[in-house]
């Protein structure tokens, strides 16, 4: 019981959080643009990266593609932290660890629905 709650209070957080971002990077948002732009993204590359970040968050909160969503997520996570360390941020790339750990969290504990 106590894992369930927990499962889902980790599983909302996730949504929000991928739903705040995703919608950052598809509206354009100058601090995404910038951030990306850094690491040679125009406009267009910045609304497909959030496409597939509201996408996986949609995949996370269905159970039967809960796994998918997760993994999918993880790795825009990953390809961030990747593009932060291959510029030398590693303020950039640690600010986003818990991101992922907080992924791989969920996905240990599984989707609250599932029994």
């Amino acid at each position: 019981m106590v894992t369930k709650i927990g499962s889902a209070a980790l599983l909302l957080t996730i949504v929000f959080m991928g739903v705040k971002q995703g919608m950052a990077m598809m509206t354009g948002k100058p601090e995404m643009l910038e951030m990306f732009g850094k690491w040679d993204f125009g406009k267009l590359g910045v609304m497909v990266f959030g496409a597939l970040t509201l996408l996986s968050t949609v995949l996370i909160i269905v159970p039967k593609t809960f796994v998918w969503g997760n993994f999918l997520m993880a790795a825009t996570i990953l390809f961030i932290i990747c593009f932060q360390l291959f510029h030398g941020n590693l303020k950039g790339a640690a600010v986003e660890v818990p991101f992922l750990l907080l992924n791989l969290i969920v996905l240990y504990l599984r989707h609250p629905l599932n029994s």
